[in-house]
């Protein structure tokens, strides 16, 4: 479903180009790194997968190589069994760690979204510049919020088609969809998450092992933003992206995606990823911080539901297996 999520991300933007017309008046991406961004093969991508100094990589926040390195890492570490797992549980706390960490910076946003749209208006020069630009980024979370709109509705039509109630399903799950929405927190949101599919009759089993892993790489409205923004910034910059940069943009944003953590407004690190493989100034991101934390709260519903759908299929496929069993 995650990337079911990116490709109607994808669609949308492709389909209303809220992209086209803005202006990255008052950002810093300079024209050299569009120009090459343009450029940019995916035979160049593929080859910036690989760093031939980790160091310069993460002094230069060229993450991509760092994350092949790491998955390496986390797939040798897992080999190693119980030694590896002294090594494992210091990155998970140090991983805490940062995120912690993220989350209390996040909590001065509210300045730094203030003093972006300072300048911004300030760089339009005119009452009506800055209206032109902020309907801009209006058209940008229609795109976005029907998008995820559509995705809620696919993952209702799934749970029809494996022989569930999905209105009857929704109406339970309605309170940790709604507690998602006003904590923005999928992993805060859990244990309501895992109490209303208990009160669904969702098999313990399902629900056990589905909820809780969803809410750490079940990214669906993530996904499907990470995706929608890069190409709104692309088309902001006036970059026209072909058929492989946006292949490139999917697979990424499904990784990325998939490493987020549930905490509010994570979604903007990782979109660092997706930015930096297409080749896009990370500037961009100025674009959407005064309507990220919006957007967030409906992505974050849409997460929480995607874990839902999941552990209801789960449910009905083990209900299916159980039944046959006792049938032989």
């Amino acid at each position: 479903t995650v990337l079911v999520a990116v490709l109607i991300g994808l669609f949308m933007v492709n389909l209303i180009e809220p992209g086209v017309g803005v202006s990255t008046a008052g950002l810093d991406g300079s024209a050299e790194i569009v120009a090459a961004a343009t450029e940019r093969g995916i035979a160049d991508i593929l080859l910036a997968m690989i760093a031939p100094n980790l160091i310069a990589a993460a002094a230069e926040t060229n993450l991509l190589p760092l994350i092949i390195w790491s998955v390496a890492f986390g797939i040798a570490l897992a080999s190693l069994g119980d030694k590896g797992r002294p090594a494992a549980k210091f990155f998970e706390s140090f991983n805490e760690g940062m995120m912690l960490l993220v989350s209390w910076v996040m909590y001065f946003a509210p300045i730094g979204i203030f003093g972006l749209i300072a300048g911004m208006f300030g760089a339009a020069g005119t009452t009506e510049a800055f209206v032109e630009k902020i309907s801009a980024v209006g058209l940008y979370v229609i795109t976005v919020l029907t998008g995820l709109g559509a995705h809620f509705v696919l993952l209702a039509l799934i749970l029809i088609l494996v022989g569930k109630r999905s209105l009857g399903y929704l109406t339970i799950m309605l309170r940790a969809i709604v507690t998602a929405f006003a904590t923005a927190s999928s992993t805060a949101t859990l244990p309501i998450t895992l109490q209303c599919a208990r009160e669904a009759g969702v098999d313990e089993r399902a629900r056990r092992f589905v909820l809780p892993l969803g809410s750490t790489v079940n990214m669906d409205g993530t996904a499907l933003y990470e995706a929608a923004a890069a190409m709104f910034i692309a088309q902001a910059y006036g970059l026209d992206l072909g058929l492989g940069q946006q292949a490139i943009i999917v697979v990424t944003a499904t990784l990325a995606a998939i490493g987020a953590a549930g905490i509010p407004q994570a979604g903007l690190v990782t979109m660092i990823i997706v930015l930096q493989v297409i080749g896009l100034p990370l500037e961009g991101i100025g674009l959407l911080l005064s309507v990220d934390w919006f957007l967030d709260r409906f992505r974050t519903a849409t997460n929480v539901w995607g874990d839902a759908v999941g552990a209801a299929v789960v449910h009905q496929y083990l209900a299916t297996e159980d039944s046959r069993k006792k049938k032989a």
